[in-house]
């Protein structure tokens, strides 16, 4: 099998200085490059010849886990994907929005803390969601908008991602353990075809403290990426998932490659590849993209 390491740092320079830690991983896998392929200011492609996948995949995390770069091996065939399903808070948007609603009513660091237990896989994530809504019973609507306007921003490389695997025919999908109310904000902002989240309850005026069952959690992440990738007559091998929290762990795992976006140990301890060290255009590169080819 021939396999594509695709390095991505922050730039060029860090580039060439985790290329010699890159080489010896594959020289410890028992296997020698076969080429390089510039893919941007601070990207490349090292393509090796009959590797193991999980071989080296562990070298190279060996080697390169203080470079202070992002880095993934898979197959090169059929890398460039159809299908990307996108976690939205704290993955394609820099914030938790239940976190930044409660703020307006003086509650953000009790529910802060009970999100981050939940993103960890220390609670479950449903049961985490209505203990959280019921403590906002009672706050005007105004502060959703005023929270989306003030606090909602998209991740550096979000909406380039997003563009760009459109532009070359993939379908974008953001399903989301949030709301509703953001995630069609978001999509529409962003570039995302469609969106799936969970429904906050409300008077017309203020919220009710519940939330519309059935909550949309792992479980229904999973069979959203299953369920697009069947409308569009494609295996999950052709499918890129990306995510933070451990709610995301199972289409993660499902997806042709899972990519962990600066997540919880949880989930980058199980995901394809990693990214902790550059942006969202590092899943294009990870694909085969160059620079060059990115809509902006």
């Amino acid at each position: 099998m021939r396999l594509a390491f695709t390095l991505v740092a922050p730039d060029f320079d860090a580039l060439q200085d985790a290329l010699p830690a890159a080489l010896e991983a594959v020289a410890q896998a028992g296997r020698t490059t076969e080429g390089l392929d510039v893919l941007g200011e601070g990207a490349a492609d090292i393509f090796v010849e009959g590797a193991d996948l999980a071989t080296l995949r562990a070298m190279a995390a060996r080697g390169l886990e203080r470079a202070g770069v992002d880095f993934c091996v898979q197959p090169a065939e059929g890398r460039l994907k159809r299908l990307l399903v996108a976690d939205m808070d704290s993955t394609i948007i820099g914030c938790e929005c239940l976190d930044e609603i409660a703020d307006f009513a003086g509650l953000k660091a009790e529910v802060a803390a009970v999100t981050a237990r939940a993103m960890a896989g220390e609670i479950p994530f449903e049961t985490a969601l209505r203990d959280r809504v019921a403590l906002l019973a009672g706050l005007d609507l105004h502060a959703l908008q005023q929270a989306y306007d003030e606090r909602v921003r998209p991740n550096p490389g979000a909406e380039t991602l997003i563009r760009t695997m459109t532009a070359l025919g993939a379908r974008c999908v953001l399903v989301s353990g949030g709301f509703e109310f953001f995630t069609r904000r978001v999509a529409e902002r962003v570039g995302f075809a469609a969106q799936r989240a969970n429904l906050l309850l409300h008077d017309g005026a203020r919220l009710t403290g519940k939330v519309a069952e059935p909550i949309l959690g792992a479980e229904a992440k999973l069979t959203a990426l299953r369920e697009e990738a069947a409308a569009l007559g494609i295996p999950l091998a052709d499918t890129l998932a990306v995510g933070d929290g451990a709610n995301d762990l199972d289409m993660i795992a499902a997806a042709g490659l899972g990519v962990a976006y600066r997540a919880q140990r949880i989930v980058a301890a199980r995901a394809d590849a990693r990214v902790e060290a550059t942006d969202l255009t590092a899943l294009l590169y990870f694909q085969g993209v160059g620079q060059d080819a990115f809509v902006r």
